[in-house]
């Protein structure tokens, strides 16, 4: 073949950033402060930056956790009001892009369809699919850091409902939001009682003509004041950068205590949470027919609700709550379990999301694919057996954010140490292979469990335990060594006679689901 025929080289980077959200923004901004000499690329399948926060177009999208802590510890949160709704948290996120100079690293419309590492060269060729022309170009890294959460973006989770083909009405899920849907004098019908449905019962209460929730079991559901007073006094008092600092300290303190009272305390926190409900709710409300899950405090997310929104719309009889379960679906609405129909023009499944480890993205090691459930995580952060990729996975239990800040900062922190020591190759391994395992996350959220077996597991110690801890992350994350008996450190091609026999030699023992 002649030089002027051959294949140009793929264009190789020192770092590819998979998904631009408010993880993968926050990966570009640590890499580029922290290692300024690295190159890397921002690849979004979607045509805009801001991941959830651009999809989500449901009415009343916004947060669950106050900015102070969802925002990035280098960007104050400076709005008055902590608890935001989603175009303002989007247009944050971009402000942040651009102030950092990330916007020229992110890359639209470059969907990554699957990454294949090979030793002998030590690095990832990455295959492309260019969403908009369909196109596909081959790019290579040393590094690739996962940043795409943990949910599908194409479909949401919806079940089987009967006779759903016979409904006159619209059924929306709210992950696909019709910019034409008109609801305005209509009845509304949201199916389920998570923080998707309790942002969407107060939204729509004002415009539509009834709104009913049906939850088939009921959720934790607080009140919470969507201005932080005392933030709003330190950022006056202090500046903002101080008065972000301590605020963010003292809501860091605040989930932390409120998660572990639950989690200790679990009936006085039931009594204290239904007394919270009860002040918000009409004299005589079935507090106890709505408002009572059978699980206890935080083995599920509490939902929060800015300023009582859904219980002033139960108050003025916009809305209501139903807790049964749906036999069918009519003409005009859902005929429940009990005989009782309610009659629907619109009906909003908001029924959960669909969890995808890793966007579905194939990985591959020298030539063997690799199953993401036979792998265990490594400081919630890497993969047993497999080489340079790091991903990023929030806190169940607090601020998502809190815990990918600190991820970054360990990343950066792994590739300046590399370099240091002239490695090309870092690949985390159990010392002992019959370790036992459980899930990745302990957490009894419907969405995770229906994907347990398509997550990667955890360990009975650390490095392999996934924490839900912030204090604790900061002493494996920011504070200790990168270096770990349980991190293997080597150069290109020296590992890829062990890269081969990871899958037989290195899966641990399972210790149920």
């Amino acid at each position: 073949m002649s030089a002027s025929s051959a294949q140009p080289a793929a264009e190789h980077l020192d770092v590819l950033v998979v998904g631009a959200g408010i993880s993968g923004i926050g990966a570009g901004r640590y890499l580029k402060t922290g290692l300024p000499s690295k190159t890397f690329a921002i690849l979004e399948a979607r045509a805009a930056s801001g991941g959830t926060w651009d999809l989500f177009r449901y009415p009343g999208t916004r947060s669950d956790s106050d900015l102070h802590t969802f925002g990035y510890e280098f960007k104050p949160w400076r709005d008055e009001e902590s608890i935001a709704a989603a175009p303002r948290i989007l247009s944050y996120l971009r402000e942040t892009a651009t102030e950092n100079g990330l916007d020229d690293h992110i890359r639209y419309h470059h969907k990554v369809l699957s990454v294949a590492w090979s030793s002998d060269p030590a690095r990832w060729t990455v295959h492309v699919e260019r969403a908009d022309t369909g196109e596909r170009t081959t790019l290579t890294c040393s590094w690739l850091f996962c940043a795409g959460g943990y949910y599908r973006y194409d479909q949401g989770f919806t079940p089987h409902f009967e006779g759903r083909e016979s409904f006159r009405g619209a059924i929306v899920h709210p992950q696909h939001w019709p910019e034409d849907l008109d609801y305005a004098g209509k009845r509304v019908v949201v199916i389920g009682s998570g923080a998707t449905a309790v942002t969407l019962l107060p939204a729509m209460a004002g415009t539509a003509a009834h709104v009913t929730m049906l939850q088939r079991t009921p959720s934790y559901i607080m009140p919470v004041s969507k201005r932080d007073v005392i933030a709003n006094v330190l950022k006056k008092c202090l500046g903002q950068e101080r008065g972000y600092a301590l605020t963010r300290r003292k809501n860091i303190a605040r989930q932390r205590f409120v998660w572990a009272f639950c989690r200790r305390y679990p009936k006085a926190a039931r009594r204290l949470i239904r007394w919270a409900n009860t002040r918000q709710l009409p004299a005589g409300y079935p507090v106890d027919e709505h408002f009572n899950p059978p699980y206890e405090p935080w083995d599920q997310r509490l939902c929060a609700v800015p300023d009582g929104d859904l219980f002033k719309a139960l108050r003025a009889g916009k809305a209501s709550v139903v807790t049964d379960r749906i036999a069918t679906f009519t003409e005009n609405g859902v005929r429940l379990a009990s005989g009782r129909e309610l009659e629907a023009d619109v009906v909003v499944t908001a029924t959960g999301l669909d969890v995808q480890a890793f966007g579905g993205i194939r990985i591959t090691v020298d030539g063997e694919e690799v199953r993401i459930p036979d792998t265990v995580a490594y400081k919630g952060m890497m993969l047993s057996g497999v080489p340079n990729l790091a991903f990023s996975i929030g806190y169940t239990n607090s601020s998502w954010t809190l815990k990918v800040g600190l991820l970054c900062e360990h990343f950066c922190r792994l590739l300046a140490h590399m370099d240091a020591s002239g490695h090309d190759v870092c690949r985390p391994e159990p010392a002992d292979p019959a370790m036992p395992t459980r899930p990745f996350l302990d957490f009894d959220a419907g969405y995770i469990r229906r994907a347990v077996d398509r997550l990667p597991r955890q360990g009975d110690r650390m490095p392999w335990l996934t924490s839900m801890d912030y204090h604790s992350d900061v002493k494996l994350l920011r504070t200790d060594s990168v270096a770990d008996p349980e991190l293997h450190f080597t150069g290109a091609g020296a590992a890829t006679t062990a890269s081969r026999t990871t899958a037989s030699a290195s899966r641990p023992a399972t210790a149920g689901s």
